[in-house]
This record gives structure tokens, sequence and C-alpha cells, in this order.
């Protein structure tokens, strides 16, 4: 038996120490920068700051594209009440300042998820299916879990560590192409200039790919401790535990939600399998297997 309190600080140690090795790897290759390029250094800085600020730009309209992307629409205040009240009463119990604006996506497959910027302007959608087959128990474990990730900043963490990998996968591409120039010029083709030349270009391959699965790996570490933040907020560990086994067992869904996909609480489109390919593709997914996340919610 383990308490949510457990899980919720060793996935928030665990996202927060992996956010570290990401910017880590952010300073190593601003230092390989510098040492390679130097007076180019100011260029790099240039469209460097570009894509911190493009991407933050994006996220503070992030909720209003996911709205248009997936084709969300307001809850209808007479025939949604029943889950405007569950989660009105949730976001009160969650110490929220106002309830986040409740959200229908007519899809048969049971799912949901959360977006927005902050707790002030968030946005809880759930699908047709989800409300046709949860009891309130169910429900109010969904609710919890999407509550959480407001809560707890979620969208602001991930964006930050996006914007981490996406300059690094920026700066690797371009310290790549430099070191390949640089090994055509007849100056560094002595042995010593192209082991060197060998390590640095290594580095910019490396780095961009061990960068993306530390990033995939802090966003299943949210979504085990947005779990264990639900199960705190209902008391009820096995209403979320039951709502994902109706989920993991419930057709897939047929619509195509594109990059949206990564916030649901579970993936849309994915088939649980536990395979040994399905297990090692895991490492590239977004979310933790779902199997393993019932299992973490039935020990608490």
């Amino acid at each position: 038996m383990v308490s949510f309190w457990d899980v919720q600080n060793k996935n928030k140690l665990y996202s927060y120490l992996l956010a570290l090795v990401v910017f880590l790897i952010l300073l190593s290759l601003f230092a390989l920068f510098s040492f390679i390029l130097g007076d180019n250094i100011i260029f790099i800085l240039f469209f460097g700051l570009f894509t911190i600020i493009y991407p933050l730009i994006t996220y503070f309209y992030s909720h209003k594209i996911v709205l248009r992307l997936t084709g969300a629409q307001p809850a209808d205040p007479i025939k949604d009440i029943y889950l405007i009240n569950v989660g009105e009463g949730l976001a009160l119990a969650a110490g929220l300042k106002k309830p986040p604006k409740f959200y229908i996506l007519e899809d048969p497959s049971p799912n949901a998820f959360a977006t927005g910027p902050d707790p002030d302007n968030a946005v809880v959608v759930v699908t047709r299916g989800l409300l046709n087959i949860a009891n309130r128990q169910e429900l109010e474990g969904v609710i919890a879990h999407e509550l959480s990730h407001i809560k707890n900043y979620d969208t602001r963490f991930m964006t930050v560590v996006v914007v981490m990998v996406g300059l690094i996968g920026f700066l690797a591409s371009i310290l790549s192409r430099s070191v390949l120039h640089s090994s055509l010029d007849s100056r560094n083709r002595r042995g010593g200039n192209i082991f060197i030349l060998l390590l640095i270009f290594l580095a910019a391959v490396l780095t961009p790919i061990i960068a993306n699965l530390v990033g995939l790996a802090i966003s299943r570490k949210r979504e085990y401790l947005a779990d264990a933040s639900a199960a705190q907020l209902t008391r009820n560990p096995e209403g979320l535990a039951s709502a994902l086994e109706k989920i993991k067992n419930a057709a897939k869904s047929q619509f195509d939600y594109g990059p949206a996909r990564a916030l649901f609480i579970s993936d849309p489109q994915k088939e649980e399998k536990q395979s040994f390919f399905q297990k090692f593709s895991n490492l590239f997914s977004t979310h933790p297997p779902i199997d393993e996340r019932i299992k973490i919610l039935r020990s608490m």
C-alpha cells in the first residue's frame, strides 16, 4: 500500500530532475557553440531567442487552437448540467479560484483532456462517450485528474520543457552542419581535428534524441502525478482506476486529433498491448502504460 503523497512527491522529484537534465544538455550545446563558432554565437542567440518566443506566444493561445483543432463545443448548461455540477464541485474542492470552462467532444470513445495557460483560463473537455459509460465516481476521477493538471501547472511546465527540447534540436542541427562544413576544410583534415569534429558531430546527433526521450519521460511522470493528485482530491483512487479500465477496454476513437492526442488522459488511437515491442515503444510515448497506472491507483 502506497500513499498518494508518496506517488506525488516521487513523480514531482523525477520530473524536476529530468527537466534539469534537459537544461544541462542545452547548456552543454551552448558551450560547444561558444567554443566552435566564436563570433557567430550572436547569430545563434538571435534565432535561439526566436525559438523561445514563438512557443510562448503559441502557449498563451494553445487552448483556443486545441479547441478548434478537436472540434470541442461548450457544454450545454441544460443538457450537460450533470458534468458542469460535478466539475464545479471538484474545482471548489481543489481550491481553484474559479472553475474551468467545460466542453464536450461528440466522440463515442471515452476520453478527456485539459488545456489552458493557467488555472484562470483553463478548459476541461470530455467526450460524449465518457459521459455515457462512466458512473459518478468514475467521472469524478477523470475530472479530478484533469483539474490536477491545471492545478499543478502542467501545461506551463511542459511548455518550458518543449521550448528547451526545441532549442536543443535547433542548436544541434546548426552544430552538425557546422561540423560537416569544417570537415571539408583542408585545414581540418589532420587526424586530431577530425577526431574532435567526429565527437562533436556525434554529440550533435545524439543530444536531440536524448532530450526528446527525457521530455517524453517528463510527460509520463506528470501523468502519474495527476493520477495521484486526483486520488488525493477525491479520496477515491478506485474511481479513476475504474474509469481508466473502461477507457482501455473501449473502442479507440475514429477521429484523428493530430498533436492534440498527447493532451488526452489516454491516447485516443493507441492500442494498449503488452508485447515486447509495445513496451519498448513506451519510451516514445507521452503516456505511461494504462495498466501500470491502474495498478498504482489500486495500491493506494
